[in-house]
């Protein structure tokens, strides 16, 4: 009998130290992409990351002006190059300031936006005229 008891609660060890070594399954789970960005005009930039989810994207990052004001606009696009939404920073930067951004834009469309088109604006509100943009695809 105590064999069968100790063969057991070894049995039990080592399939407990295997569970504990293994990786956990849930902790493999895919990232969504994420592409950097850049656009600059003279001294003043906006840079930042895209990242894509399934039905919108997000747009983080810094705008910096330097003598006037310069904001950050955001477009998803289909994969025609049509226009989904568009989203305009939540402030703009002026005279020499910079700040940090973030925020979300629609593209309800099975499988999200393909496409991101971001600007460097001008910062007026509430609508912005771009200055430079970039594409970035998924």
């Amino acid at each position: 009998m105590r064999h069968h008891l100790a063969a057991a609660l070894g049995t039990v060890a080592l399939t407990t130290s295997m569970l504990v070594s293994a990786p956990l399954a849930s902790a493999s789970t895919s990232a969504y992409p994420v592409k950097s960005f850049e656009v600059v005009v003279g001294n003043t930039y906006t840079k930042g990351t895209i990242t894509w989810y399934n039905r919108s994207v997000r747009v983080a990052g810094e705008h910096k002006a330097v003598a006037s004001c310069r904001g950050t606009t955001a477009y998803t696009l289909d994969s025609a190059g049509n226009q989904l939404d568009k989203r305009i920073s939540p402030f703009a930067v002026c005279n020499g300031d910079s700040q940090k951004f973030s925020f979300d834009v629609p593209a309800d469309v099975a499988g999200g936006a393909p496409v991101v088109r971001v600007c460097l604006d001008d910062g007026a509100t509430p609508s912005p005229t771009p200055l430079e943009c970039v594409l970035k695809n998924r």
